[in-house]
């Protein structure tokens, strides 16, 4: 997944430091803030993948943080508390928070915990197709121009997907038609020329990425190229 970035909330120095320590030396970016209102300031800030989040945090508590983030980001918030009661860890989950772990821990159990984060976020990406300022969901059916939603039909983006899945390799109107629309359009190489032109149209400026490859099909190219 490349650099992931942590935000530690936490205000006990020493624990924040010992905590720091450990994450760094397993390899993760640490961003640390030392109450809730400096959290909310950093997150705005900083692109971060991870959230480790105190409870009891001067200026803004753990649970008004995370309830202001989750108006905006789902990213994902493990809760560190000396608060065990089934009801604190109750209206914790029901604020969103991923993961709920209850002081003292031993740092094993807190790296068990971002490993699992770690392999769910590697899954969410491995669902995202993106080529230049393209992205497209296949959990959502989603696609974005420089996160600007597009509305594409059904057809659209099956056409978009099967050209995104690997770019720079031409894709035959029957291979797309085989794909997209089943055996029982074989032959109907002309259907794919009419949806080709509407994504186009759709994804404006970027619709020069599907470029044609005359007498075989199309292609998500670079503008640029030849």
């Amino acid at each position: 997944m490349g650099e992931f970035t942590i935000l530690l909330v936490e205000d006990e120095e020493s624990l924040a430091s010992f905590i720091q320590t450990e994450l760094a030396f397993e390899g993760y970016q640490i961003i640390w803030a030392k109450d809730g209102q400096e959290a909310l300031e950093l997150f705005e800030a900083n692109p971060v993948d991870l959230i480790l989040l105190d409870w009891m945090l001067p200026k803004y508590d753990g649970i008004t943080v995370a309830r202001r983030i989750r108006k905006e980001s789902a990213v994902p918030i493990i809760m560190m508390t000396a608060r065990n009661q089934t009801t604190d860890i109750v209206l914790g989950l029901d604020t969103g928070l991923d993961d709920y772990l209850t002081k003292p821990f031993e740092i094993e159990e807190l790296f068990a915990r971002i490993r699992v984060i770690e392999r769910r976020l590697t899954k969410q990406e491995k669902r995202l197709l993106t080529y230049q300022k393209l992205t497209l969901d296949i959990a959502k059916h989603q696609v974005k121009v420089a996160d600007e939603e597009i509305y594409l039909t059904p057809k659209e983006f099956g056409v978009l997907y099967e050209l995104m899945k690997t770019p720079e390799e031409v894709k035959s109107r029957d291979a797309l038609l085989d794909s997209v629309w089943g055996y029982d359009f074989l032959g109907q190489t002309n259907v794919v020329d009419v949806y080709v032109r509407t994504l186009r149209n759709k994804l404006a400026d970027n619709g020069r990425l599907i470029q044609t490859v005359r007498g075989v099909g199309y292609v998500l190219r670079d503008a640029h190229e030849n």
